[in-house]
């Protein structure tokens, strides 16, 4: 099974952001075996700048964006997904781009907290909680 992991749950875990931490780490912790994590190239800049911008080092947020890009599966992003995200009727740029990255490397979820953005997606958004407590894997 693939997942394409949404920054906002990325971010609960490198922050430990509560009450959300819990299955977000869940969510982690699980791929690398039958679970094939996965983040798109793009929300490795976007999770850097967020960690600075919270005040996070620069080398810590950098430390910890590597070892995420070294623990994940980085999906490339092309001009196919920025013309579907353009296509698209998803109204936030980066979550259609996003969900084009998913359609075109055959992911099996979007996991992400802020399901309600990916109600348009062809492929089925899942909160972290969702993923775990129903045995989506």
């Amino acid at each position: 099974m693939k997942i394409l992991i949404d920054t906002n749950v990325i971010l609960d875990v490198l922050s430990k952001r509560e009450p959300h931490f819990h299955f977000s780490s869940e969510v982690l912790k699980l791929c690398g075996g039958q679970v094939t994590g996965c983040i798109a190239i793009f929300q490795i800049r976007d999770i850097f700048y967020l960690l600075c911008r919270m005040g996070v080092d620069k080398t810590i947020a950098k430390s910890s964006v590597k070892h995420l890009s070294d623990s994940l599966v980085t999906l490339n992003t092309n001009d196919i997904d920025i013309s579907y995200a353009f296509a698209s009727n998803v109204s936030d740029f980066e979550d259609a781009l996003l969900i084009g990255c998913a359609v075109r490397h055959d992911v099996d979820f979007i996991i992400t907290r802020n399901i309600k953005d990916f109600a348009l997606s062809p492929i089925r958004a899942v909160s972290p909680q969702g993923f775990i407590e129903n045995g989506c894997v």
